[in-house]
């Protein structure tokens, strides 16, 4: 169907990407219904859910500037410049994420939403919500919508947009259709929020401008900063085995577990042992599928590449979407060309973060603490200084550098871990490493395949 101005575009999902999507598309000029089935977070406080804090970076931001809310958010997110590792003694130790000027944002997902959903209603959008979507037929571009009341509508649209998140409704009947690819998996550890409050004068009683990693090998204690001076921590930790959720379940082995692996987090944490016991632990799960498209019905975000967190790169690659969608359709194709050459665009790049995710849990968890790790860390800095242009570290080139694509910055980064593989043995590199040809190793670059 030809792309016009009076059609009618339903939007599953009133969460971030189906937000912002939702702006994109009244920007357009597009009739929008969004249709959500919790209610509505603005007025119900009790329903803005458990969330990891989020991590808004380039790739989010871009997307927000281009409708023009990236100031907005700006400035009530928090710049992060950093990790700062804790280790089991309480010592600290800095590992800027880049140069000099670069860095990422604590930023609360409920407010973020908020902004969002506001923003929509005030181009015209409407939001449907405690609406749960059934079915969806595609040869009809038609939702199945059962409200509260039990009531069933059935709703045609020109376009629908499954923006509904890991558990996708618009998905699930994707999955009924043939020949259509579907893989989840989760990882061993869930996750628990604990919390430090601010101090008695609302000031931040960590490092504000900071990511806080206590790296524990097989699990860690992240924290982000809130601008209300404290800190919404998370728990990344085994399901089974000792030590796991499994293994803590009374107050005294929580507390002891806490006060002996994160005691200078435990000291700051009043509630930590009652909000580790009083809340089960949430999964987490990588979603792969393929295609997005069926007809005139697509799936973006969460709905067609959940990823872990352990990137900080989820939202952020769900806002991309949006930004290259709306792309697309100022080409003023047909609704099927525009959702296909969509995903042929998306589908290599959202694979390649996924699986940077899971590698970055490694990373957070175990190596941020290693030497040699940081070392290595150390030389690629100094590398992407004398050599901007043709070094960009991996983190860099996700968190930064919005113009190169996920897959091809994974492809990069495979490439530089040969080379830096080499150069680690090197022999007494710790005391020679600032010696080294650095221009040789950067022209190592072009000579791996």
């Amino acid at each position: 169907m030809p792309l016009n101005k009076n059609q009618h575009i339903a939007i599953a999902g009133a969460g971030l990407v189906g937000s912002l999507m939702s702006i994109y598309l009244a920007k357009h000029g597009y009739k929008v219904s969004v249709f959500e089935r919790r209610p509505d977070m603005r007025t119900n406080l009790l329903d803005r859910g458990r969330s990891i804090n989020l991590a808004l970076s380039n790739r989010g931001i871009r997307a927000l500037a281009e409708v023009g809310l990236a100031d907005k958010l700006k400035k009530v997110a928090i710049p992060m410049h950093g990790r700062t590792m804790h280790d089991r003694k309480g010592q600290l130790r800095f590992q800027p994420y880049g140069k000099e000027g670069q860095f990422i944002n604590s930023v609360s997902r409920s407010n973020l939403n908020i902004v969002l959903m506001n923003e929509a209603e005030s181009l015209g959008v409407k939001f449907y919500f405690e609406q749960r979507i059934t079915s969806v037929d595609f040869e009809k571009t038609e939702l199945t919508i059962r409200s509260t009341n039990s009531e069933i509508q059935r709703l045609k649209f020109d376009a629908i947009i499954g923006a509904d998140g890991a558990f996708s409704a618009v998905r699930g009947s994707m999955q009924l259709t043939d020949r259509f690819d579907y893989a989840q998996s989760y990882i061993a550890h869930g996750y628990k929020e604990l919390h430090i409050p601010a101090d008695a004068k609302g000031n931040f009683k960590l490092e504000k401008n900071s990511l806080h990693i206590w790296p524990r090998e097989s699990f860690m204690l992240i924290a982000l900063p809130n601008p209300d001076g404290s800190f919404t921590c998370t728990l990344f930790f085994p399901f089974e085995g000792n030590p796991s959720f499994n293994s803590l379940k009374i107050e005294r082995e929580v507390e002891v577990f806490l006060k002996e692996t994160f005691a200078d987090a435990y000291e700051l944490m009043p509630d930590a042992v009652q909000d580790f016991i009083s809340v089960p632990p949430s999964s987490l799960v990588t979603v792969k599928c393929y295609p997005w498209v069926r007809n005139n019905t697509l799936i973006i975000g969460d709905a067609a590449h959940a990823i872990v967190p352990f990137f900080g790169q989820g939202m952020n690659a769900g806002f991309e979407d949006c930004r290259i969608l709306n792309q697309l359709l100022d080409q003023e194709k047909n609704w099927e060309t525009v959702f296909n050459e969509f995903q042929l665009q998306r589908k290599a790049n959202t694979d390649a973060i996924a699986d940077l995710a899971l590698d970055n849990f490694i990373e957070m968890r175990d190596l941020v603490a290693d030497e040699e790790f940081l070392l290595r860390k150390k030389i690629e800095a100094m590398l992407h200084e004398r050599y901007p242009d043709k070094w960009i570290p991996l983190y860099s080139m996700v968190t930064f550098y919005e113009n190169i694509g996920y897959a091809e910055a994974h492809l990069i980064g495979k490439k530089q871990k040969q080379i830096m593989d080499d150069v680690m043995q090197t022999p007494d590199l710790k005391q020679t490493w600032e010696k080294l040809n650095f221009a040789a190793i950067v022209s190592k670059l072009n000579g791996y395949a």
